[in-house]
Order: C-alpha cells, then structure tokens, then sequence
C-alpha cells in the first residue's frame, strides 16, 4: 500500500471533509475534493479558508485544491482516498465500490465513519483488503486523533500503511482492535452522556453546573493524560494497584447505580434546554475560541512531552 502520498481524494464536502482537506493542503498535499452538491465549491473554499487560518497557513495553499462531482474522477487521482460520506451502510456500500474500481490497486481506502466498521462496506469492492476506517475527531485539522479500524478482510499492510500516513499528516493514531459500534472513543464518550444525561433527568445537577464540573475538574487532567494513567498517578507510590485495592470496591457500588436513561422527549426537551441557557446564544464565539484554545493545548503537550507515551505501540 502506498505510503508516499503526494495527493488526498476527499470523497464528501461537509465539515469533516473540510477539515481534512483543510489540514492535507496545510501539510503541502494536493486534494482532489468530490461532492454533488452544486454549491460546493463556494462552500468548501469558505470553510477551508477559515481552517488554514487556524493552522497559521497561507491561503495560496489553495491552488492545490480541485473541486470534482465525480467521487470517481477523484479517487483516480489520489494516493491515499477518505471517505467522509453520510453515515449510511447503504451509501457507503455503494460508494466505496465506485471508489475500488477508480482508485489504483495499492491506495488505501479510508472510511472516516464514525460507528460502522470496514466489514459492514468492504465486501462491496473487489479489492476489500485496502478498505479500512480512520476516524478522526472533529475538527480532524485540530485534534490528533484518529481510529484505525481493520475489518475482516482487511490486511494488516493495509492497516500499518494507514497508521504510517496518518502520523505523516500529524495526527495521532491508535489502533482498535475489534470491530465495536462506535468504535472505542465514541463509545467511551457514551458512557459519560450516559450517566450526565441520567444526573439532569434526576434534578441532581443543571447542566451548565455538569458541564462546569468536568471542564474544570477531570476534563483538565484528561485532556493531558488519559483516564487510566491519570488513575495510575493518583495512587502515589501504589500506582493503579494501590487504587483498585483501596478503591476499587466503592468503584464498583458506584458502577451499580449508574443510571439507565431512556431518551424521552421530556429528557431530550430538558437537556436542550439546558444548554440553551447555557450557552446563551454565544455558539459561534465560544466554537472559535474553543478550536484557539485547542490548538494552544495541544502545542502545550507537545512542549510538555505528553504526547509521546505510547509511541513505542505505534503500529504494533
């Protein structure tokens, strides 16, 4: 599988797909974007201007990008290919045996879905064993993030080569190891919507006063480290041994009464509108100032050498 690439197909324009295009024309690429929608030249040009500003990148990087209705005609012309479609089996199964029968034999082709893995598309094309999903975290031209997911027929030179060209794009990938719905981050952020969902309904806290807590308590400290080696430090000396034996058993009676939410329309009604106050009609700013601060947390880690303890896994 090729891992010189020197051209990116994004097969679908929407906000993942322009952020990855965003972050392959900043990291000097040729992207051959393709959607059919009309309007998306003038659309996708707009929001990649504002996301090369972000990287602190010049706008002539531009001229690297092609526009294509034909998800085809892109593919034919790229090195790598991600597929950044709606979250449909049906349209992916479709599209993906479009793209195997226009992109050259040893390009990998990346799905960017969020909660399907490989094998639900894979066998829609004649050469399954380049298939895989590389999820990314949105905005993926920001946060390092992505899940590299195999499916059955999916070869493991198909899977380092994936791994190899997302560290050269500068992203961070893990590697799930089981086909899961969700995967394993949106999993884990379920898990914690879960329960946050379950404490509003309750009437134990509001949910501006939630998302207070986890911002400026555990968010801090996983968003440095993540939450097992944060629980292994908190145990002094002991570690995560010294946790689990002092700890563990509390853990376990709070595991017991987690709630089981049923998402009615009288919870849906009461957590938007919970927010709504909370943010107070302040979206677009607090979603600029959000990404600004991203970028200088993750520089941070970086200057703090915390973002390198698993790279000795990378690609295992």
């Amino acid at each position: 599988m090729r891992t010189d690439i020197n051209a990116v197909a994004v097969i679908g324009a929407g906000s993942i797909g322009g952020s990855w295009s965003a972050l392959a024309l900043a990291k000097g690429l040729t992207v051959h974007a393709a959607d059919p929608d009309p309007a998306t030249e003038e659309r996708l040009r707009t929001a990649i201007t504002a996301h090369l500003a972000e990287l602190a990148t010049d706008e002539e990087t531009l001229d690297r990008l092609h526009v294509h209705s034909d998800p085809a005609e892109a593919a034919a012309a790229a090195d790598l290919v991600i597929e950044s479609g709606p979250e449909r089996v049906d349209v992916k199964r479709e599209l993906f045996a479009v793209l195997d029968e226009a992109a050259a034999a040893d390009v990998v082709l990346a799905s960017s879905s969020s909660g399907f893995g490989p094998s639900a598309f894979q066998d829609a094309c004649r050469h399954p064993e380049r298939v895989v999903v590389a999820h990314p975290f949105n905005p993926p031209h920001l946060v390092p993030l992505v899940e590299v997911v195999g499916g059955r027929t999916t070869s493991e030179e198909t899977i380092a080569a994936t791994m190899k060209v997302m560290t050269l794009l500068g992203r961070r990938p893990v590697r799930v190891r089981a086909e899961l719905p969700g995967h394993v981050v949106n999993r884990l952020q379920a898990a914690l919507w879960r329960e946050a969902y379950d404490l509003v309904r309750r009437g134990a806290i509001t949910v501006a006063d939630l998302d207070q807590a986890v911002a400026s308590g555990p968010g801090l400290r996983w968003a440095l480290l993540g939450p097992i080696a944060t629980q292994h430090l908190s145990g002094g000396p002991g570690g995560l041994t010294h946790v689990l034996e002092h700890l563990g058993p509390p853990m376990v009676d709070w595991w017991d009464d987690l709630g089981t939410p049923h998402l009615t329309p009288e919870l849906s009604e009461q957590l938007v509108e919970g927010v709504r106050e909370e943010m107070g009609g302040r979206e677009r700013d607090l979603l600029a100032r959000r990404d600004r601060a991203l970028s200088e947390l993750i520089a941070l880690k970086q200057r703090a050498g915390l973002t390198d303890l698993a790279d000795a896994e990378k690609g295992m």
